[in-house]
């Protein structure tokens, strides 16, 4: 269908939908969209369509989909100015974007990297959102330097990424900062003026608060950029007191996103960095297998595993043992009581890791080349125990040298079905 839409006002497109402009000159958070080209908004996003003149647009809204149009600009004054200053501080510079769940981050972000891109200073963007990551695939950090302006971050094909394994960093916050200053020290060599950096929504509490200051110092941001609905950033702001703030306004067009548009969300990412997969067997002596309990350790002594095979009163069909802990697997059929595993414990004087054949269906894992140098991710199919192989559903084609277990599992059609430390080291 087309539309006509008068200059100085939004249009607001709820995606899945498809836009093309006919006449007109209209912008997305800072990119002009050609004419005649078509626009795809993803389920689960919003893309506000700024029109600096008259425009007339066709429009292609799948189920859900819709429109509304609004007398009011795309972005809040004080994103404008907080834009102007930050692209006047000496270069390089680092800017570190920090905000709650649904507070316009994302699309600050894009507002910013497309400013500095046509002021024609050399651009890139990290994102850091584990949960809602547009730059590279769920539960990673991704890098990418941007050439020309964007209107979706999800358009950006990663160029350095660090896979850490959670949507979540709570449970993951050494990985989180650790990753993210390896990544920006990667990238430096890039020769960057102008380097953005999304956060997740994490905000709340003060372990949440010592997180995001911890990243600020892992990065060494020139700035920070806190987009505040209430004042859930004050402690994070009031800490650093060496570091520019800048505090803007969350824009009213945005869209708050249930749980589920979320989960959709990811599931359209993960299918992105899994298309052309195919079934890989990795043997465990071929790969390294990092921070698991499975390829930790050593085959346990004919003793040691009779005695294991008694206190839990059935023979693991697997088993190995590391200087922290030991893991058995079982057959699926087969189960165990908290009191027997607390006795293998008692006894071997170490934790003790029971899982059954199978719990590691549909692992979502990262897979790394020489030098650590991340090649992919990857859903675990199944682990052959007598094989001593893994069967790894990915698109790499590269020599695989290690491989990281994440802690989300995805079922057939990639949907998040739950949370599993199925080889965790963290007992």
């Amino acid at each position: 269908m087309k539309h006509v839409v008068d200059a100085g006002k939004t249009l607001l497109v709820d995606g899945p939908a498809c836009v093309s402009v006919l006449s007109g000159n209209v912008s997305v958070l800072g990119a002009l969209l050609p004419l005649e080209k078509n626009l795809v908004v993803r389920e689960g996003k919003r893309l506000p369509l700024w029109v600096n003149e008259m425009a007339t647009v066709e429009l292609m809204l799948g189920e859900g989909a819709c429109i509304n149009e609004v007398a009011e600009g795309t972005v809040p004054s004080s994103w404008d100015e907080a834009v102007k200053e930050l692209l006047a501080l000496d270069k390089p510079v680092t800017v570190m974007v920090m905000g709650g769940v649904d507070s316009g981050k994302t699309s600050f972000c894009t507002f910013l990297v497309n400013s500095a891109v046509m002021a024609d200073l050399r651009t890139g963007v990290i994102d850091a959102d584990l949960g809602q990551s547009d730059v590279g695939p769920p539960s990673t950090v991704g890098f990418s330097l941007v050439n020309q302006p964007v209107k979706d971050l999800f358009e950006l094909e990663a160029q350095c990424t660090v896979f850490v394994g959670s949507t979540s960093p709570s449970g993951s916050i050494s990985k989180v900062v650790d990753g993210l200053a390896c990544l920006k020290d990667r990238v430096l060599v890039a020769g960057l003026d102008f380097l953005v950096i999304n956060t997740d929504g994490w905000v709340e509490g003060k372990e949440a608060s010592a997180y995001k200051v911890g990243l600020v110092d892992a990065v060494g941001s020139s700035a920070v950029v806190g987009i505040q609905q209430g004042n859930e950033l004050t402690p994070v702001l009031d800490s650093l007191r060496s570091i520019k703030t800048f505090v803007i306004d969350s824009p009213q067009l945005i869209q708050p996103r249930s749980r589920e548009k979320r989960k959709l969300l990811r599931k359209l990412s993960y299918k992105k960095y899994l298309k052309g997969a195919k079934m890989q067997s990795f043997s465990f002596s071929w790969i390294k297998v990092e921070d698991s309990l499975l390829g930790a350790g050593a085959p346990l002594h004919h003793k040691r595993l009779n005695a294991l095979t008694n206190l839990l009163g059935t023979r693991p069909i697997y088993s190995e043992e590391s200087i922290g802990a030991i893991l058995a697997v079982l057959k699926k059929s087969e189960k165990v009581t908290e009191t027997q595993i607390n006795d293998a414990i008692e006894h071997f004087g170490k934790p003790v890791k029971v899982i059954r054949e199978g719990d590691e269906q549909g692992l979502l894992v990262g897979l790394k080349g020489e030098e650590d140098t991340f090649l992919g991710i990857g859903v675990l199919h199944e682990v052959d125990y007598k094989r001593k192989a893994l069967k790894v559903y990915t698109p790499v084609v590269e020599k695989v040298y290690k491989l990281c277990f994440g802690q989300i599992k995805l079922n057939k059609n990639f949907r998040e079905i739950g949370l599993s430390t199925v080889y965790s080291v963290n007992l």
